[in-house]
């Protein structure tokens, strides 16, 4: 990246791609093959697509590039959850089993399989012409701030922005600043969270007692919002750097009146890109009823499976669908008449319950640990001493009310207005000190996951 800042305009894309490639290949050697052959075979389908008059062709190409990303996506993503689960029924009737290798996962295939797939549809429905420089698909495919871990971004998103784009000192101090803020939030909190949550989730859970059940859902419920929020702003700081400008992901989420609100500030792009390419073309809101409520099941039960291959991520797909099925049909006007308190609070709740099924492999886990939960047995039983789990809440509820709030604010502030030379300096040692800060907190502690890689 600092390398592209020293070349001429003519070079950037280049220097971006060539260290995008170089990026993936570092973390996952074998693959990079995979995204490099699908690029092409997805830039040429779809200049043939775009020169082709006849809409029958149009709908074949379409077809094929659709199939075929899908296609890897399935194979890599899904053939193990599928053998397994055959094997589980073959099993039963004492049949013989199919011998299978387990595939590793390629790193981020969920979300450039999505922007692969918004390219062909984008230029199928005419809402952008395609790219004419093959080197510039692959760098909206394969740019690396957003590769493994998003946002996801639509192709007419960010097609213009490849070949004009802004190249001012503003843009890369206000994208370091975004970028120090992700930092901090996925260093500095969604770590220390993920320590305890760690912790808790490898108890045997039928020994754990209810708060310490409790105590571990609320860690991994913040972990998860500050680790891919972190993680989003940091690719959205890095683009700006560049010169691109990200869509935003989340909008303070935790503080939603209904699950319809929630899912319109969680992971907003994955979101856009449902309703855009599964909810609408199943026909959206005109429809009947019944079948409104059926797609909006169907599109949720589709997005748990694309977070993961397990059951639980399907249960957990389906369990949001329900609660938006039943918002839409007589819960919304409910949590209306409650007020915004306890609107907030029973759907935090809701989320709450739904990242246990998001958190543990198996759906049975999934039950024994909601049952800790509300077991109402306060005996503690491992190593959280009263003073710890007593700061500890204290600390979800001082995020939860100032920091998340706090830095919405903050990051809106660094990426949608322009600063002042007083401001840069205010924010820019601000900015260093958070930095260094956080790669102190990386280098004296070895546990820094994150938890959106594996999708």
């Amino acid at each position: 990246m600092l390398t592209s800042f020293s070349v001429g305009k003519k070079y950037k894309n280049a220097v971006i791609l060539a260290g995008s490639i170089f990026f993936y290949s570092w973390g996952a050697p074998k693959f990079i093959f995979v995204i490099l052959f699908t690029t092409l075979l997805d830039f040429y389908l779809v200049q043939l697509m775009d020169k082709t008059e006849k809409e029958i062709r149009r709908k074949v190409i379409l077809l094929i590039s659709v199939s075929v990303n899908l296609g890897l996506l399935f194979y890599f993503k899904y053939c193990n959850f599928f053998i397994e689960n055959v094997n589980g029924f073959l099993s039963v009737f004492d049949f013989r089993q199919i011998q299978w290798t387990k595939l590793i996962l390629p790193i981020g295939i969920s979300f450039y399989t999505f922007e692969t797939i918004t390219y062909v549809v984008d230029v199928y429905r005419r809402v952008h012409k395609p790219l004419i420089k093959f080197w510039d698909y692959q760098l909206y495919i394969i740019l690396f701030p957003k590769l493994i871990a998003g946002p996801i971004i639509r192709y007419h998103e960010l097609a213009d922005q490849l070949s004009d784009r802004p190249n001012n000192i503003d843009d890369k101090l206000l994208g370091f600043y975004r970028f120090a803020i992700g930092l901090g939030k996925k260093v500095l909190i969604a770590n220390q969270m993920g320590m305890v949550a760690d912790m808790v989730f490898g108890c045997k859970y039928e020994e754990l007692d209810t708060l310490t059940a409790w105590v571990g859902s609320l860690a991994y419920t913040f972990q998860i919002y500050f680790d891919f929020s972190g993680y989003s702003d940091m690719a959205i700081g890095l683009a700006r750097m560049m010169g691109f400008s990200f869509p935003e992901n989340f909008n303070n989420p935790y503080v939603s009146q209904s699950i319809t609100d929630f899912w319109r500030r969680w992971h907003m792009t994955l979101g856009s890109w449902m309703k855009n390419y599964l909810y609408i073309p199943l026909g959206g809101n005109k429809v009947s009823k019944q079948r409104l409520y059926l797609n909006l099941w169907l599109v949720f039960l589709a997005s748990g499976l694309w977070h993961g291959a397990s059951w639980s991520f399907v249960f957990w797909g389906a369990f949001h669908g329900f609660f938006l099925v039943i918002e839409r049909a007589f819960f919304g006007k409910v949590l209306d008449k409650m007020g915004k308190f306890w609107s907030v609070l029973i759907t935090f709740f809701i989320v709450n319950i739904g990242w246990i099924f998001f958190r543990t492999e198996k759906i049975n886990d999934a039950w024994h640990y909601l049952l800790k939960m509300f077991e109402f047995n306060f005996n503690m039983p491992y190593q959280f001493s009263a003073d710890f789990t007593f700061y500890f809440i204290v600390a979800i509820i001082i995020s939860f009310f100032t920091v998340v709030p706090f830095t919405q604010r903050l990051q809106n502030e660094v990426y949608f207005n322009s600063f002042s030379v007083k401001k840069h300096l205010t924010f820019f040692p601000i900015a260093i000190l958070l930095f260094l800060l956080s790669v102190a907190s990386i280098t004296s502690t070895g546990f820094n996951p994150f938890i959106y890689f594996r999708f």
